[in-house]
């Protein structure tokens, strides 16, 4: 059934990243406009939505309201991206979804003027089938991710969100949204609407100017976020409307960050009739998952340390993670070629470090080849840099060259940390989980 969703969804794949709302506002118009049916908490951001998102689902499914979370990528399966409190839809339910849009896009034959006829995206396509399950589900609210920049962004096309958040603004995706963080700053600023309340981490000064000046103009309710503070081993305190504690499932300090914007947003919901205890806030924070965020899992009787890392931002909270392991550390990497590369490097890479490098099968991958220069220019003093063309071979490569395999010395033990891509870690997850299911 995975391949009937693939099948699916292929023929709009070749569309690419094309921003822009009117096919999508024209689709949804054929289903019957189920966006208008869904109140929603919209999130924005270079890095943390995801995180942000999935704290949210799980604390307001704790409270008891039916839940609908909608994020992108998908790290194996498309269902994944469209979840109901916690639960990914069904691949039949989706697959249905499926033909009942792919029924309401016309044919360029069917067309007046075929000539302006513009197909939708596969983005578009899935995200009009988040709309309509949700919208089938009747759910109560639907936290829903931007999936490139928010302005022009697929999910943008609702006028009134319960709450809207941008978490971070860092330089990403520039080719598409603009050279500098402003203009970055200012893509994402267009999901704010007027009068609605408005969440915001912390930004760089040249993307809160433009953050702020726009919330002005759309007087709109504003909460600027300050991280939470670290209490015992793995709790945190957030001081808002409320000082609450509450445990951190997910890893590294960017968490403190998180899920206090997560914890805001909340606090925005109460002020809008949404029943949320303390005791919901601190269950559904234990229960969050979001896999491939600094994760461990087991691999070949070893601990291995997984993240996306997939732009300079992830890289520094990967690497400020690692470093507080104080171990040495062997990264296992593939990245895409149109990430920023050097800067990734300069985030993660330190002497001593040995790093292994593979293609991200299927995607648009730097060579291994040319990515090991550049890392030797970056960091001259790496223990060693080695081009690989498979990554399981690699790791068990990276695994056996371990030195603290011969010795036995846990004191040595490199960290094996696989990052760099989330398409590498959906990759690596598909045969992973594979493995689990032959247990």
């Amino acid at each position: 059934m995975t391949n009937d969703l693939d099948a699916l969804l292929k023929p709009y794949q070749h569309f690419g990243v094309h921003l822009g709302l009117e096919r999508i506002q024209r689709l949804l118009s054929a289903l019957g406009n189920p966006h208008h049916r869904v109140k929603i908490v919209h999130v924005a951001g270079t890095n943390g939505k995801g995180s942000v998102c999935a704290y949210l689902s799980s604390v307001l499914t704790q409270a008891g309201y039916t839940v609908g979370r909608y994020t992108s990528p998908h790290l194996v399966h498309w269902n994944e991206r469209i979840c109901l409190n916690e639960q990914p839809i069904p691949t039949t339910v989706l697959a249905e979804i499926l033909q009942q849009i792919q029924a309401a896009i016309p044919s360029a034959e069917r067309v007046p003027h075929p000539t302006e006829f513009e197909s939708p995206t596969q983005f578009e396509v899935i995200t009009a089938a988040a709309w309509l399950y949700f919208a089938q589900k009747r759910v109560d609210i639907a936290i829903m991710e931007v999936g490139l920049g928010g302005r022009l962004d697929a999910t943008n096309v609702c006028d009134h969100p319960l709450v809207s958040v941008i978490t971070s603004i860092s330089r990403e995706h520039w080719q598409v949204l603009g050279p500098t963080v402003a203009h970055i700053a200012g893509e994402k600023a267009g999901i704010l609407k007027p009068g609605c309340a408005t969440v915001i981490g912390n930004l760089p000064p040249d993307a809160k100017a433009v953050v702020a000046s726009r919330l002005q103009l759309l007087n709109c309710p504003a909460v600027w976020v300050s991280p939470s503070s670290p209490m015992k081993q793995g709790w945190a305190k957030y001081t808002g409307n409320r000082t609450i504690e509450y445990p951190l499932a997910l890893l590294g300090d960017i968490q403190l960050m998180n899920s206090a914007i997560a914890i805001a947003v909340l606090e925005r919901l109460q002020e809008q009739g949404f029943e949320i205890s303390d005791a919901a806030i601190v269950s559904g924070m234990a229960k969050t998952r979001w896999s491939g965020r600094i994760q461990w899992i087991e691999w070949l009787n070893r601990s291995i340390l997984i993240d996306g890392a997939h732009n300079p931002a992830a890289a520094l909270s990967l690497r400020q993670y690692v470093d507080s392991l104080n171990q040495p550390v062997s990264w296992v990497m593939g990245i895409l070629s149109t990430k920023d590369h050097q800067d990734i490097f300069e985030a993660l890479l330190r002497p001593g470090d040995r790093l292994y490098l593979v293609p991200v099968p299927e995607q648009a991958t730097a060579d291994p080849a040319v990515l090991a220069a550049l890392a030797k220019e970056v960091c001259p003093h790496l223990d060693l840099v080695k081009p690989m063309s498979d990554l399981f071979s690699c790791l068990e490569v990276a695994i056996n060259e371990d030195p603290a395999l011969e010795d036995l010395n846990k004191s040595s033990e490199r960290v094996i940390v696989l990052c760099g891509s989330l398409y590498l870690l959906g990759y690596f997850f598909s045969s992973y989980n594979q493995k689990l299911s032959n247990i």
